[in-house]
């Protein structure tokens, strides 16, 4: 069962999972995106093998028109050394459990097209490609 990052050390701790995934992320200014993205009511989870974080999960429950009360997964990662060990899957199956006491509709994640091994992770998963995510970088003036 994931354990609740509600402590600022809770927090640090899963940084270096974290960066596996997103390694733009900086350690000196993370604590305080975490904390300013919990004002928009990001909730983040772990799981620690032997005292050490090995799998974290970023979400956030909200509604939108054109799906309802969901949960959205912004963040899903097990540590390299550590896949394949089962931590994902119950990550998963944990975030569904949420969702259903949130009475949300749906369960919704973005994965990068570079990504196969999560791809495939995820229709193991009994998920399926829902839409297309475009984005566009904007020059700042």
């Amino acid at each position: 069962m994931p354990t609740r990052a509600l402590s600022d050390d809770q927090i640090e701790n899963c940084f270096g999972v974290l960066a596996e995934l997103r390694p733009h992320l900086q350690r000196d200014n993370f604590l305080a995106t975490v904390r300013a993205m919990e004002e928009d009511g990001y909730k983040l989870v772990y799981m620690a093998d032997q005292g050490r974080v090995v799998a974290v999960a970023g979400y956030r429950i909200y509604s939108n028109l054109f799906m309802g009360k969901h949960l959205y997964v912004d963040d899903l990662v097990t540590t390299e050394q550590a896949r394949s060990g089962g931590y994902g899957k119950r990550l998963l199956s944990w975030l569904r459990e949420q969702a259903r006491a949130e009475a949300c509709k749906v369960l919704h994640l973005d994965s990068g097209a570079q990504r196969p091994d999560a791809h495939k992770f995820y229709f193991r998963e009994g998920m399926h490609i829902a839409s297309f995510h475009f984005s566009q970088q904007l020059e700042q003036s």
